[in-house]
Formats: structure tokens, sequence, C-alpha cells
């Protein structure tokens, strides 16, 4: 079924014709790069939307888990080194740590005389927590990361590394 929509206009000047955006045409390298940003940026949202499924059960986003899960298999960390460990900004860091904490699941702790350097640490029922929901996220993990076989699984993760040190 067609729906028909008529739009009266004063004059010819009240209607502008847009175009729609064409290709971007650069150099093949500029080309090549893009398609294939394009594609690693919708593998990797359609492996997290898969990965969140589970947290999201569990009422914590992927920074939250990323803290839980860190502190669980690490131990206590300063909140510089989280940080760098789960590639988070310290003041997003401080917002999700004091939401962890807020819910039990977290707590923070000054180490000596200087109050820059705090550790936080799992809470019995954060490790509760991990314990409960890491085998299922690991299973999700797993399931998603089977559409590549084992010698492909190795080579992204080669790729991935590379990529993300740079030259």
């Amino acid at each position: 079924m067609f729906l028909a929509v008529r739009f009266r206009a004063h004059k010819a000047s009240d209607f502008q014709i847009k175009q729609m955006p064409a290709k971007f045409k650069g150099t093949p390298a500029q080309e090549r790069a893009l398609s294939a940003y394009v594609k690693l940026e919708r593998a990797a949202g359609a492996a997290l939307a898969y990965a969140r499924v589970g947290l999201e059960e569990a009422g914590l986003t992927l920074s939250q888990f990323a803290v839980l899960e860190a502190l669980f298999h690490v131990g206590p960390l300063c909140l510089g080194d989280l940080a760098r460990r789960i590639l988070s900004s310290s003041g997003n860091l401080t917002l999700v740590i004091s939401n962890l904490q807020k819910r039990g699941l977290v707590k923070r702790e000054q180490q000596g005389q200087d109050k820059r350097f705090v550790l936080a640490t799992l809470t019995p029922a954060g490790a509760r927590l991990v314990a409960r929901i890491f085998p299922d996220h690991a299973r999700r993990i797993t399931e998603v990361m089977s559409r590549l076989d084992t010698e492909e699984q190795g080579k992204l993760g080669d790729l991935c590394r590379k990529l993300g040190k740079g030259r």
C-alpha cells in the first residue's frame, strides 16, 4: 500500500531538494581503511550488544562489569591502574566506582597519607556477583567468537593488538 502526501507550497522556493550524500571518493588507501574501520565498528558493536545482555540482567553496565571483573581476577588495584586496565578515563571511573560502591559491590580504601592513592577492592557481595555472572558472560563471548575458527581468532587478536599499539 502506498500513501500519497501532498504539500502545498506558496512558491517554488519553499521546497529545497536535498541530494543524498555521495560515497566518499578518496585515495584507494583511504577507501580501504574506512571500509575496514566501518566493518570493525559494526563487528565490535554486534559483539558488545551480545555481551551486554547478561550484564544488563544483573543491572550492570559494561564499564561496571569491567571494573568488577578486573578486581575479581587481578585483585585490589589503585584507581589509576584500574583506569588504564579497563581503558577508561579517571573521571568516568570515579563515577563507575561510586555507583558500584552505592550497591555495596566495591569499596575504596586510602593508602597511607597520600590522598591521591586510592585502592579499589571488591566486597564479598561484589565477588559473589562476578562469580555468578562471569561464567555466562564467558559463554556468550565464546559463542559470538566461535563465528571465527581458532586460527581466525588468533589472527584477529594479533591484528587488534597491532592496531591498539599503533606503529
